[in-house]
């Protein structure tokens, strides 16, 4: 299990809406973790380096 209590979580400078956002955080040179910012004390979806990669590199983040 990560050790969630020293994240710094940040939402992108280029979200519309502060209501709508997620918020990321990087955990350690091999995790990232995804949360809700309406919910930032809810569940935290964690992907591994290779993952947050592939997905950064997808057209889902492209839009």
């Amino acid at each position: 299990m990560i050790d969630l209590s020293g994240a710094r979580w940040f939402k992108s400078s280029k979200s519309p809406n502060a209501d709508t956002c997620v918020e990321i955080a990087h955990l350690s040179a091999e995790a990232v973790g995804v949360r809700d910012s309406k919910d930032p004390g809810g569940p935290v979806l964690v992907f591994s380096g290779g993952q947050w990669d592939a997905f950064l590199a997808s057209d889902v983040w492209r839009g």
